[in-house]
């Protein structure tokens, strides 16, 4: 079977960037996109490259980001430009392929194998695209090439900014294999510690390793990385039309620190449901359904769905459904690292009718409605950020998480 040609291009520091693009008054200064300094519950959504080199990570409290670069210029996020040059982008993808995959608003797999012909080689193809997004748009990004999914996101983060990194049959054993595992994608932390008690040190390491052995320490996701040590991934690129005629809406993030309690899950699953339940009025849309996705530290993916009677487009009534979802299926053996929230079964909201009750339901749920619709005008006009829930203020690392994608 013929190779294929899989490009990961990542946006680089892209908040960070659309925002020095915007201003061209911040070039040359070390930039870093949050919330609110003030308040001492705003987190790093994104830095740029002169704030990374005093140290400064996303997810980090603004309050230490500051102490390590007092000259840091803290700037609030605009969600929905971000989103604009996201699209932007993806239309430049369009150009090469149709097999277009997004994994967040900054990254995005594509498939070019068809494309050869017509652009020249992978690598060729993803110069021009480098080329492209940075004179058309003003920003950089940097692309692996390879021929599978998990070499081609590796390649992306090989080289940064504004490059192109190429991870070939011919090259890969010299250029991957002497990687820390932690690099491979799905090795975190939690992994990486316990592939290191049995002396898997680096990629090609975890390459060599016995797959039963893996299976011991890790259960399933043992032979799965040992296949994508190996280059073995044949896992395909979605059709970018598949995408946006999906049959759900949903949100997900992986969450800055550890999620050890129901009270902490809360604080993340607010600002999901709250993200769904604007999609779904935008859309003029209604759930019938509602699916939870939970990953654990150990990479181990929980999903449960439930019926959602009547269908709804409100937050507070998805976020009832999650919370019992999580309560009712999640025992707690291990901390939580990402959580998701989808809505399926989606059916016009025109066409949901909810007849009036002793208890008084259908009046409840307008007042509800009332409520989310001019938070809905608030975030539309001011951005997400505008307007929060009390609950948002508890944790400092958690409250100022919002799934909008992790830079």
């Amino acid at each position: 079977m013929a190779d294929r040609t899989i490009l990961h291009s990542d946006l680089n520091s892209f908040y960070a960037s659309v925002e020095i693009r915007n201003d061209p008054a911040l070039a040359g200064q070390p930039v870093a996109v949050g919330g609110d300094e003030q308040a001492r519950h705003g987190i790093v959504l994104a830095a740029n490259q002169l704030a990374k080199r005093h140290g400064i990570r996303t997810a980090e409290a603004l309050w230490s980001a500051r102490r390590k670069c007092p000259e840091l210029v803290i700037v609030r996020p605009h969600f929905d430009e971000y989103a604009r040059f996201s699209q932007a982008v993806r239309q430049i993808y369009l150009d090469y392929t149709s097999q277009i995959e997004p994994m967040s608003l900054d990254e995005a797999f594509l498939d070019v194998t068809g494309s050869r012909s017509l652009f020249g080689d992978g690598e060729a193809i993803a110069h021009t695209i480098r080329r492209r997004v940075k004179q058309e748009l003003g920003l950089t990004v940097s692309v692996g090439v390879s021929f599978n999914k998990i070499f081609a996101k590796l390649g992306s983060d090989y080289k940064k900014p504004d490059a192109v990194t190429v991870f070939s049959r011919e090259n890969y054993r010299a250029l991957v294999w002497p990687q820390p595992a932690a690099n491979l994608l799905y090795v975190g932390r939690a992994t990486a510690k316990k592939l290191a008690g049995i002396g898997v040190h680096t990629i090609g390491d975890l390459a060599a390793a016995d797959p039963a052995a893996l299976h011991m320490l890790l259960g399933k996701m043992g032979p799965m990385l040992h296949a994508y040590a190996n280059g073995w991934d044949r896992s395909p690129v979605a059709e970018y039309a598949a995408r946006e005629e999906a049959k759900s809406i949903g949100n997900m993030v992986t969450a800055p620190r550890d999620i050890c309690t129901p009270r902490d899950a809360d604080l993340v699953l607010w600002p999901l449901c709250e993200s769904v339940a604007h999609r779904l009025r935008r859309h003029g849309l209604c759930a019938g359904s509602l699916s939870l996705y939970i990953r654990d530290v150990e990479l181990e993916v929980h999903t449960r769905q439930c019926q959602l009677v009547p269908p709804t487009w409100l937050a507070r009534e998805l976020m009832e459904h999650a919370r019992a979802l999580l309560a009712r299926h999640y025992k707690w053996k291990l901390p939580i690292r990402t959580l998701g929230v989808s809505a399926g079964e989606l059916i016009p909201a025109d066409a949901v009718s909810l007849q009036l009750d002793l208890e008084g339901t259908a009046e409840k749920r307008d007042k509800l409605e009332r409520i989310e619709r001019a938070m809905d005008g608030l975030k539309d006009r001011y951005g997400a950020a505008a307007v929060r829930r009390g609950t948002e203020l508890i944790d400092p690392d958690l409250s100022g998480f919002r799934p909008h994608g992790k830079k």
